[in-house]
């Protein structure tokens, strides 16, 4: 089981990379990988803390505290994300969106790392 926990973990770091790469190459422009990166985060974050409470043998404790800032700044990064890419498909430009989105999944990165 710690392999599939392991590929979680993994899948997750790329939906990560996904956003915030995304927003580096294409500012001030919301594109569809920045959207399914925020998607992919949201998903695989729930998969990972259900996991992390449900198997014992993970020997894993979340803190339900920091999990939820970081839930709520990731549903927050998806909000923007998906606000932003319908209005640059219908050919406005609202770039504080993308910067709104990717600045707050930097933010997800440090509360991460920092919070412990």
């Amino acid at each position: 089981m710690e392999f599939v926990y392991d590929i979680v973990v993994i899948t997750h770091l790329l939906g990560m990379a996904a956003v915030i790469g995304a927003y580096a190459a294409r500012q001030p422009v919301v594109s569809g990988p920045m959207v399914w990166g925020a998607r992919l985060q949201i998903v695989t974050g729930l998969i990972l803390v259900g996991m992390a409470e449900s198997i014992d043998s993970l020997g894993k404790d979340p803190n339900m505290v920091k999990i939820g800032v970081k839930l709520v700044v990731a549903i927050a990064v998806a909000a923007f994300a998906e606000m932003g890419y319908a209005d640059h498909k219908r050919g406005k430009s609202v770039p504080w969106f993308a910067h709104a989105a990717g600045a707050l999944a930097v933010v997800n990165v440090f509360v991460a790392v920092l919070w412990s």
